[in-house]
């Protein structure tokens, strides 16, 4: 697999935080665990249900020698969600990374992840008519 990074770029590898310092190709030519800095979420942005998830999921692929513990932390939330959800393409997105997860995919379980959020943004999104209540809230009351 090859990845080109810009200059500057980050590169998080087997738990490992690598910096281009000029634009460059990498070729990996074993199995290795990476994530690229553009799909790296800040904790301060992990401000909903599901977007913590994806951070919980990221943590197990950048510190790889705590994945035990984050992975029971995933389970977790990702059980809370899923026993108040309604919504069908979240409750599938949340199994389907779940998988991901039981199979140590965790790439692929962050790519499941962001491909739910303009769902949860348009399900945490007050309607004008409801004063501030979201569909969430309503799922959960």
């Amino acid at each position: 697999m090859q990845i080109h990074l810009k200059k500057g770029e980050k590169l998080y590898v087997n738990g490992a935080v690598i910096r281009a310092d000029q634009r460059c190709s990498l070729e990996f030519l074993n199995n290795v665990t990476f994530l690229l800095e553009n799909h790296v979420m800040q904790a301060e942005k992990a401000d909903t249900p599901l977007k913590q998830i994806y951070f919980v999921v990221q943590t197990m692929l950048i510190d790889p020698d705590n994945a035990q513990i984050t992975r029971e932390l995933y389970w977790h939330l990702s059980n809370c969600m899923q026993s108040t959800l309604e919504n069908i393409q979240l409750k599938k997105g949340l199994v389907d990374s779940d998988n991901c997860i039981k199979n140590q995919r965790y790439f692929d379980a962050l790519k499941t992840l962001r491909g739910l959020f303009k769902i949860e943004e348009k399900l945490l999104s007050p309607k004008p008519a409801d004063h501030g209540v979201t569909d969430i809230q309503r799922e959960v009351a």
